[in-house]
């Protein structure tokens, strides 16, 4: 079944809809989010992508990942993906966002205005097993080492907005 998302330009603003798949095929831009969920003890939830993905499958990556759907808010989607993906919801507030592109080695592109946001969450896990292989919680320096050690074990996007938010998880979540 197809999914129709949003095209969106440098800054954010829709241009459009345009079918998930053809937007990876054609590294065409749009908006995506990505969740990045703590416990008391200031360790981040990490999630296995399931070896079925069409990306980047059995890569380590943040808790949650995905796209809005067109016409839907992105306040929405956060919620929605996170209950789909690991079972659970919690208070989300957004952070920070970038944008990357990158083309992996089967031809498909990630090309995102990637929309990063934080929460915190002590209860029960229930991850779909469609879209999660495995998890784990992880200490931040740990994690900083392990990515520098083993790169290819991480997602593309993750090692970019690790980059991107470490000074902001330093600070707040270690």
């Amino acid at each position: 079944m197809s999914e129709i998302i949003t095209r969106v330009d440098k800054f954010d603003t829709e241009m459009g809809p345009i079918e998930k798949m053809e937007a990876h095929y054609k590294g065409t831009l749009h908006r995506a989010f990505s969740i990045l969920v703590f416990n008391s003890k200031n360790e981040l939830l990490l999630q296995k992508r399931a070896l079925s993905k069409y990306h980047s499958p059995g890569l380590w990556t943040n808790t949650c990942c995905s796209h809005p759907r067109f016409g839907e808010k992105l306040e929405d989607a956060i919620y929605r993906r996170l209950k789909e993906e690991m079972g659970f919801t919690c208070k989300l507030k957004e952070a920070f966002s970038f944008t990357y592109k990158v083309q992996f080695d089967d031809g498909l592109f990630e090309h995102e205005f990637d929309h990063v946001f934080i929460g915190r969450y002590d209860g029960d896990l229930f991850p779909n097993k469609d879209e999660v292989d495995d998890y784990k919680w992880v200490n931040l320096k740990e994690l900083k080492k392990d990515i520098q050690k083993n790169p290819e074990a991480y997602t593309y996007w993750f090692k970019v907005l690790f980059d991107k938010a470490e000074d902001i998880l330093q600070e707040n979540y270690t």
